[in-house]
């Protein structure tokens, strides 16, 4: 993992200091996996960026998944959150062009809520875009 990643900088600070609930449950780990399920996801371009959340499964069930790409010009960044009653899988990648930046995953020995899933997706979102805006900046 590359701890100077802009992204994972903005991510992690995010959820040390306005999630520390959602913190506690990414610094553990164990292993788990979903089936796919039917999609559903909302498309929105803000800031020249084009982010696309969908969501797979029910969250009744216990077993769901959310998923959030990113995309601008040749820049991708893409997050998934895989949870089933028994632990959660998260999956962080960023790309430019083909060649993979961040390519990481995560595995958590408890599911995570709804909330505590959307919260890492905004979060994800926010990092982005805070990435994004700093190197427009520079």
């Amino acid at each position: 993992m590359n701890d100077r990643s802009p992204i994972l900088h903005t991510l992690r600070q995010t959820l040390a200091t306005g999630l520390p609930a959602l913190l506690s449950v990414i610094l553990t780990g164990a292993a788990g996996t979903l089936p796919l399920f039917t999609a559903q996801s909302v498309a929105a371009e803000t800031d020249d960026l084009q982010v696309e959340v969908s969501k797979r499964g029910a969250v009744s069930s216990g077993t769901f998944a959310k998923e959030v790409s990113i995309r601008k010009g040749t820049r991708e960044w893409f997050m998934m959150i895989e949870v089933t009653p028994e632990n959660t899988v998260v999956v962080r990648q960023e790309k430019d062009n083909e060649t993979y930046i961040v390519d990481e995953s995560e595995n958590h020995d408890r599911a995570m809520t709804s909330g505590e899933v959307d919260a890492a997706i905004d979060a994800f979102i926010n990092g982005v875009k805070a990435q994004v805006k700093t190197e427009k900046q520079k």
